[in-house]
């Protein structure tokens, strides 16, 4: 029987509840930096991201693979727990529909599948991660955490919790660097047409590559930019990639109104995702860039360029907390400067996501207290797949505000969502 989830609320925790969540949280980054001494640098997968001179144009269609051993596990060594990972690049498209090269991980679980039918494919967009080529999830698999002293960059890969949940359960997982992540241009952060592109072709490599039938179940999942990533698919779908046999998203704290995103996350610890999300931008709507040579200041134009090779934690230390009103001429904000300008507002509100119908069910999250996506654009969201007939539920959180503008109340409701949004997807495979 399917699960009735309408528009549900996680309840505001006790003082010791949310005592415990930062704890855990805490020490999930404390046990990992630990650890950042005896991590391999992003690079050491030599060549593999850098594409053939030509490669196949439809779709989905593999490129190249090789063994992308786990953590923990013994390179070489077979049907490991908790599953056996491919390294994969994958054709998908960019914005113009020219192919697009992308890479991404496979891991085909140890585990069962308990369900009827066909074992079911999660496609994992991952949530923010930076916008340099050694952030990519795919290049971090055998270990969480990567330096690369050269820049000096730690990357950071965690995707694991969701991973292995789905894992457990029988569940194939495929999991999306995004396009420009590890291969060659600019990491399109947040653009709604590539993202959701990537997702679905990974969807549709995943199914080749292991050999599965093209109609086994499909689903999608992530947070924040993964939520975002996974929010695009699910409404792209039908259009984008009709054979799919879609069941299900879950889309936590998505970035659906990139305006309304822009204004919240600054002066935050993370505002350099600002710089991610211009830089996308202006490698696909090529005006941009006297708009942003005439705006910027030199210190504005030298964070652009900066952020372009970072991951998140660099960009964070390099430039939390600052207010955008000190990289433009005039004082303004960048939000301020985005309205006021046409092309760089059209930009912005090709990336709104609510336009278009899903096809399957959909989970969405939002925080009340959320520091980083707005709560409001995450229900607007919610209202207009609802006011076009989708079969849309959403969860709200309910933690007070902790350290505003540290992120912890953006994190927080990603891991006590963790297991609804598990639940949900199960349950829809399970119908």
């Amino acid at each position: 029987m399917r699960q009735n989830w309408g528009n549900i609320s996680l309840g505001r925790r006790r003082p010791g509840t949310v005592r415990r969540l930062v704890a855990t949280a805490t020490g999930m980054v404390l046990v990992g930096a630990g650890l950042v001494a005896m991590a391999p640098t992003a690079g050491a997968a030599g060549d593999f991201y850098t594409p053939p001179a030509r490669f196949a144009s439809e779709p989905g269609s593999v490129i190249r693979s090789e063994a992308s051993p786990l953590l923990l596990q013994i390179p070489g060594v077979g049907n490991q727990w908790p599953g056996t990972a491919t390294r994969v690049m994958y054709t998908s498209e960019y914005q113009d529909g020219t192919p697009a090269p992308v890479t991404g991980t496979l891991v085909e679980p140890t585990a069962p599948w308990q369900g009827g039918g066909q074992r079911p494919t999660v496609v994992l967009g991952p949530g923010t991660v930076g916008q340099g080529d050694q952030c990519a999830g795919s290049k971090m698999m055998n270990f969480p955490l990567a330096i690369d002293p050269t820049k000096p960059s730690i990357a950071v890969n965690y995707t694991a919790l969701e991973l292995n949940l789905m894992l457990i359960n029988g569940v194939r997982v495929f999991i999306t660097d995004y396009i420009g992540m590890g291969t060659p241009g600019v990491h399109t952060y947040v653009n709604r047409r590539e993202s959701g592109a990537a997702m679905l072709d990974g969807a549709r490599a995943a199914l080749r590559l292991s050999g599965a039938p093209a109609d086994a179940p499909v689903g999608f999942s992530g947070y924040s930019q993964g939520g975002g990533a996974a929010a695009s698919a699910a409404e792209m779908a039908e259009t984008y990639a009709p054979e799919l046999n879609v069941r299900a998203t879950y889309a936590g704290a998505p970035p659906a109104d990139l305006a309304k995103v822009t204004k919240g996350i600054d002066g935050t610890f993370i505002v350099g995702g600002i710089g991610y999300a211009i830089n996308g931008l202006t490698a696909r709507y090529p005006a941009l860039r006297p708009v942003l040579d005439r705006e910027t200041t030199q210190e504005g134009r030298r964070v652009l360029s900066q952020v372009a090779t970072q991951c998140i934690g660099d960009t964070g230390l390099a430039f939390g907390f600052q207010s955008t009103t000190r990289w433009t001429r005039t004082g303004e904000s960048l939000s301020a400067v985005i309205d006021r300008t046409p092309i760089a507002k059209k930009a912005v509100a090709d990336q709104r996501i609510g336009r278009l119908k899903p096809n399957a069910p959909v989970l969405l999250e939002g925080a009340i207290s959320d520091d980083v996506i707005p709560y409001g654009q995450v229900k607007q969201l919610y209202q207009d797949w609802r006011a076009q007939g989708a079969d849309v539920a959403m969860v709200t959180n309910e933690i007070p505000p902790i350290f505003p503008g540290l992120v912890v109340n953006h994190a927080l409701p990603m891991l006590t969502t963790l297991l609804p949004a598990t639940n949900f997807l199960l349950g829809e495979f399970h119908r």
